[in-house]
């Protein structure tokens, strides 16, 4: 095997063992992006010769004879809305092409203190918006499990590197589902951390009440401990929960004796493939062989979650990106003639039909004669969902379902019809309505394209979900391969 193709926590072995430098995984990796790059379409900016001088820190510290954390060399590619001081962040768009942040965002600042390795900043959707990574302003991201396939979105770039061995691990964020709806379509591992789980300074805000950063990988450990690492209390996130972390990694046991394994019926619904429903249920069954005992439940304002979430994060996305005006920084249009045609050229030629079309809603709802109508009314049902999801965690202790209804669709299948798009969500938004945390891992594959299988957790139960998680993981053999390409 090459270098790129192991886990973290195998890399982490090797270097123990000096049986590589860190150098050498950074260059592997390098070396695949130069091999694939041009298929795949991951990157928008790659850092290569920083990602080796950090690399060569850590084989310093080796070879001085000091512990290294189990991420330290470890190269990761950065989803673009998360800002990286005196990097590029451009959120995909062409408001903030040449956007170079003065600052870190609270998780760089801590996996630059384990000596993790930036390989570069990654695709997505732009300003987070959409599900299949189509809508960037400046490329492409193509799915490497099939190339004529979408990678999921918004994280689309971040789980596309992971699956095609352009990084080790990545993070992404997640508003209603962008990081486990990508994890899915690609056949990687992808955790939607507890809302305040981890700081969200520094990460280009989409939606506020519903926007979390996560990791993504190959494995669960290594999942386990990039989490490990970015969780944490921060005073410049007034969102982020006091509370204490465990080494997550440290406390999988891979035992699921006893344990209650939710279904609910909602989110196996006709929409939902048969294919995508055979293997999330082989999935079920083999916890059930293992010992855990399945309980049918109901959610039923599930129906209702999807008009909820795209009226709450559009009248949020419409609050904060009118922040967004070519004053200050980003793009400014040129050939205006007063102040306010300024602003209206800016943003009409910065921003790309998606986001546009979801400030418009946004604005909308907010306006004076439809707040009632609308975003109190979506506001409610978001109460009602936690509290079903509370109900619901009374009879069980973890939740199963589909991560997406479907497996990849084809490149520009659903791009020019939005209820289509919006509908890949379906199950993933409620998760972010409520705050809970959530992952999505690969089991199986249908008709060749991987399928997701989400599993959801009270809040802050992500030990729980890791643990569930390993014990599938084990069955299917380990690691997730990376993609032939």
């Amino acid at each position: 095997m090459n270098l790129f193709e192991y886990s973290a926590g195998e890399l982490h072995k090797k270097l123990l063992a000096k049986e590589c430098s860190a150098v050498e995984i950074t260059e592997s990796v390098l070396e695949r992006i130069d091999a694939c790059e041009e298929k795949v379409g991951a990157y928008l900016t790659v850092t290569g010769e920083q990602a080796k001088a950090a690399a060569a820190k850590v084989d310093a510290k080796i070879a001085a004879g000091e512990e290294i954390h189990p991420l330290a060399g470890i190269p990761m590619g950065i989803k673009d809305n998360i800002c990286t001081k005196g990097v590029t962040t451009t959120c995909a768009s062409k408001m903030l092409y040449n956007f170079v942040p003065p600052y870190n965002a609270t998780v760089m600042d801590k996996l630059e203190g384990v000596d993790a390795v930036m390989i570069g900043k990654l695709n997505m959707d732009e300003f987070a918006m959409g599900s299949s990574c189509e809508n960037s302003h400046f490329k492409l991201t193509h799915n490497p499990r099939a190339l004529d396939r979408v990678p999921g979105g918004s994280s689309g770039g971040s789980a596309a590197a992971v699956a095609a061995g352009e990084a080790v691990v990545t993070l992404g964020s997640d508003t209603g589902g962008s990081i486990r709806q990508p994890a899915a379509c690609c056949g990687i591992i992808g955790l939607k951390p507890t809302y305040g789980s981890v700081s969200r300074y520094g990460l280009v805000a989409f939606a506020s009440s519903l926007d979390q950063i996560g990791p993504m990988g190959r494995t669960v450990e290594d999942v386990a401990n990039l989490y490990s690492i970015i969780c944490g209390r921060d005073p410049m996130d007034a969102t982020s929960a006091r509370r204490e972390y465990p080494d997550f990694a440290a406390q999988i046991s891979g035992d699921v004796q006893g344990m209650r394994i939710g279904l609910p019926k909602e989110y196996f619904g006709p929409g939902v493939e048969e294919g995508v429903r055979a293997a999330v249920m082989d999935s079920i069954h083999t916890l059930e062989r293992k010992g855990a005992k399945v309980v049918e439940l109901s959610l039923p304002s599930t129906d209702y979650a999807l008009s909820a979430y795209y009226i709450i994060s559009s009248a949020e996305a419409s609050s904060n990106l009118a922040r967004f005006d070519g004053v200050k920084y980003g793009y400014r249009a040129e050939g205006y003639t007063s102040l306010t045609d300024m602003y209206e050229r800016t943003r009409s030629e910065g921003f790309g039909d998606e986001v546009k079309r979801r400030i418009m809603l946004g604005t909308f709802v907010l306006s004076s004669g439809y707040y009632d109508a609308y975003y109190n009314r979506a506001k409610l049902l978001q109460k009602t969902i936690a509290e079903e999801f509370t109900a619901a965690f009374e009879q069980c202790d973890i939740i199963a379902t589909p991560t997406t209804p479907t497996t990849a669709f084809r490149l520009g299948e659903n791009v020019g019809d939005p209820l289509k798009m919006y509908a890949s969500d379906i199950c993933t938004v409620t998760v972010n309505i409520a705050g809970l945390p959530a992952i999505s891992l690969p089991c199986g594959m249908v008709d060749g394209l991987p399928a997701g299988l989400q599993l959801i957790g009270p809040r802050f139960s992500e030990g729980r979900l890791f643990n569930v998680s390993r014990v599938l993981e084990q069955e299917r053999g380990g690691l997730c391969a990376v993609a032939a390409l």
